[in-house]
């Protein structure tokens, strides 16, 4: 396993534990009875139709571990309203405060004001932040399958379904695709970047897609910057493109996204 994807498994872990102390699990649940979100429609937001065939999940993201700050001007919220106006029919928000600079907090900031489903993009290893997803307002999770065994990503993927979240099962190899598989995934995440390497293998979509079975929502990401790409990768068979860093450098935002939805 990647030495980074070690290194950030191991912090969230030792995050949890202070965060367990601190909020057990019996009060974040007992705290869903005033929730005032409820889950939106995932799938329907990201199946590619013949009306809407590109779709969009944009990426509130203002770091990574291997480009260090991507925006300094990070405003989660005008960020997320840019987006959507732009016509990004989901949106991606970073958690993970050591890597990449996020807060679970974006969450409840951003679901006031935006109308897309979100997800709660982080190192998910515990049912703990299945349910803390759901408290702060995301309508599903991301499960890394190389950060879990074929047990855990079943057990992870099981539990957010029986909340009511939707689960995008991350793969970056066939390994990753038969325990994704394994664990009933319905949304399936291609991530071209490889964590060992951080190089980018844009024929990876084409390799697997070819063996997911028929019926599933396949989300392409990293490396897309352009429509051209975006139409190349949905005439291979992905319904949903998720850009990150590509947005983060614009000027902007809102126009960005229409570039690369619609071609202009």
């Amino acid at each position: 396993m990647a030495k980074i994807l070690d290194e950030i498994i191991k912090k969230t872990k030792a995050d949890l534990e202070k965060r367990k102390k601190d909020f057990p699990m019996e009060w974040l649940g007992r705290s869903l009875a005033f929730n005032p979100f409820t889950p939106k429609d995932v799938k329907a937001a990201l199946r590619s139709t013949e009306e809407n065939p590109y779709r969009i999940i944009a990426e509130v993201k203002r770091a990574s571990p291997s480009k260090g700050v991507i925006r300094e001007d990070f405003d989660p919220l005008f960020i997320a309203q840019a987006y959507e106006k732009g016509g990004a029919d989901s949106l991606s928000i970073l958690t993970e405060p050591h890597f990449f600079q996020g807060d679970k907090e974006y969450l409840g900031m951003v679901r006031r004001y935006v109308g897309v489903p979100l997800l709660r993009k982080d190192f998910i290893v515990d049912r703990y932040q299945v349910l803390e997803a759901l408290a702060y307002g995301a309508d599903y999770i991301l499960l890394i399958a190389k950060a879990l065994s074929r047990k855990e990503l079943k057990d992870l993927h099981e539990y957010a379904l029986h909340l009511g979240l939707d689960v995008l099962v991350e793969v970056h190899n066939k390994t990753d695709l038969v325990k994704a598989i394994f664990a009933g995934a319905e949304i399936i995440g291609i991530n071209h970047r490889n964590l060992e390497s951080f190089e980018m293998d844009m024929e990876l979509s084409a390799k697997l897609i070819s063996l997911i079975p028929n019926g599933k929502i396949i989300v392409a990401e990293s490396g897309i910057h352009d429509h051209e790409t975006v139409v190349e990768l949905s005439n291979r068979g992905a319904d949903a493109f998720l850009i990150g860093e590509h947005f983060m450098r614009q000027e902007d935002i809102t126009e960005a996204i229409k570039a690369v939805k619609y071609g202009k």
